[in-house]
């Protein structure tokens, strides 16, 4: 009975569609703007940053906006740029290094011996990466030559780079003694790696295909 009486009291209420119309008074965005509320808190935004650099100037601890840090020089990105491959490209030579040694010498992994040589291959690489990485700052890695074959150019000397590495890892890890392969596979897998990062995509998958026909014509094992 209740149920039907329910029923009854909400069929008489009569159904009327949502106003959509506007509001017909103010909003609170249109408050705030007409008490000049927005412009109060330009103006302290304003004082603020006025006064923190007036504390900076009077050798104050202050800390600048986004847009005040001061940018890096060209140079002073391409020496850091340098540092970072480098430091990566020396680690990578230092995992090769002792992956080597525990292949051939699992027991007698000499780690001041891994670090010593980590190190000489940071300043090597930094030595080499420093004029043949390409940067905004380095345009040019043959002075005389027109600046639009300069790409051209670099992109020639990591690609032969690349496929003689990648050829010469395999050989000597298919024909040389295990003593020849822990002094010289890994800084020629680090060059080999590094020269394939630094190609474009269609001559790194050309290099790399290059490294695979000479391991097929040889009939050399990757094992």
């Amino acid at each position: 009975m209740a149920k039907k009486r329910k029923d009854e009291s909400a069929a008489n209420i009569k159904l009327q569609k949502p106003d959509r119309s506007g509001p017909t008074e103010q909003t609170l965005l249109q408050m705030a703007e007409a008490r000049g509320l927005f412009a109060q808190a330009q103006e302290k935004e304003d004082a603020n940053k006025k006064a923190a650099r007036r504390t900076n100037e009077g050798g104050g601890v202050a800390e600048p906006e986004d847009d005040e840090w001061p940018e890096l020089s060209a140079t002073t990105e391409r020496i850091l740029d340098t540092l970072l491959w480098t430091v990566s490209l020396a680690m990578l030579h230092f995992t090769f290094d002792v992956l080597v040694q525990h292949q051939y010498s699992a027991d007698r992994i000499v780690w001041p011996s891994a670090f010593s040589r980590a190190g000489q291959a940071f300043l090597v690489f930094a030595l080499l990466f420093y004029p043949l990485h390409p940067h905004a700052s380095n345009p040019t890695i043959i002075p005389g030559i027109p600046t639009r074959f300069q790409p051209i150019i670099r992109q020639a000397i990591f690609f032969w780079s690349s496929i003689t590495a990648g050829c010469y890892l395999i050989h000597i890890t298919n024909t040389y003694g295990y003593l020849a392969v822990m002094k010289q596979a890994p800084s020629v897998g680090c060059i080999w790696v590094w020269s394939v990062i630094e190609l474009d995509l269609p001559w790194a998958v050309l290099s790399l295909v290059g490294a695979g026909s000479f391991l097929w014509q040889r009939g050399y094992s990757i094992k």
